[in-house]
């Protein structure tokens, strides 16, 4: 797709001066959420995944912004960016994810709502109120069809996205990402650690393992050569005593007074 050069005389911001999120645990979320996505998607050099980075959606105007808490685009390079321009970019965001606080509500609900809607056009559109005091449901799904969103319908408990190929899911004050391919969560940046770390661990575990049967198989060896020397040893001196015994025996024969 064809791009369109930025006014040379234009320089948009990379922050709009208001802090990342109200509290730590909506900063964290926003963080998990990106992350856990870069994780299987990270390699993808067509897929990109951000959040809380200004999206300039009206060429030449660097006050017609948002910067959602996360978004994802199919078809688009993956590559740090300062901020997203659209127009250069050729796509707008395909799915945007909000976390709701007390401060972010109004503009969740109402000024982003339709912005994504009419604006830009983002195909999904996902808010979620971590402890439950702002938005009723607490989770909430929507696709645009044609030129409204419709809410989208839980599988399982779950809101499928069509653009991430996930469902997400609320776990108590935390949204998941779950893969309806493998039947499984996938794994936050904090437990792909862990279970790294864990595999880590049994492998060494296997290792030492393999190392100490080594160790006694070797050993067992030793011993083996230790038993087939000693055994040889014993074998030598029986045969010297034979032939000892043999001579004495042919001695005492000699010195014998021959039979009548």
């Amino acid at each position: 797709m064809a791009t369109v050069s930025s006014p040379p005389d234009i320089e948009y911001p990379t922050s709009d001066g208001r802090p990342m999120a109200e509290t730590d645990h909506h900063r964290d979320l926003m963080v998990e959420g990106i992350e856990t996505i870069k994780l299987v998607r990270g390699s993808d050099p067509n897929f990109y995944v951000s959040g809380n980075l200004l999206v300039f959606y009206e060429q030449g105007n660097r006050h017609k912004h948002v910067a959602p808490d996360f978004f994802a685009v199919r078809g688009v390079h993956n590559h740090p960016r300062d901020h997203y321009l659209i127009w250069l970019e050729g796509k707008a965001p395909e799915v945007a994810i909000e976390y709701t606080s007390k401060s972010t509500r109004k503009e969740d609900e109402k000024t982003k709502f339709v912005l994504y809607r009419e604006k830009l056009r983002v195909q999904e559109y996902f808010l979620f109120d971590p402890f439950g005091d702002y938005l009723k449901p607490p989770f909430q799904g929507y696709r645009l069809k044609g030129n409204r969103y419709v809410k989208i319908h839980p599988v399982a408990g779950r809101l499928p996205s069509e653009v991430l190929g996930l469902h997400l899911e609320r776990h108590g004050d935390r949204l998941r990402f779950y893969d309806p391919d493998s039947g499984r969560l996938l794994p936050t940046p904090d437990e792909a650690r862990q279970h790294a770390e864990m595999a880590r661990q049994h492998a060494e575990a296997a290792q030492d393992r393999a190392e100490a049967t080594l160790i006694r198989a070797e050993a067992e060896k030793q011993r083996a050569e230790a038993a087939r020397v000693l055994a040889e040893a014993e074998k030598q001196r029986a045969e010297a005593e034979t032939e000892r015994l043999r001579i004495q025996l042919e001695e005492l024969q000699r010195r014998l007074p021959p039979q009548a």
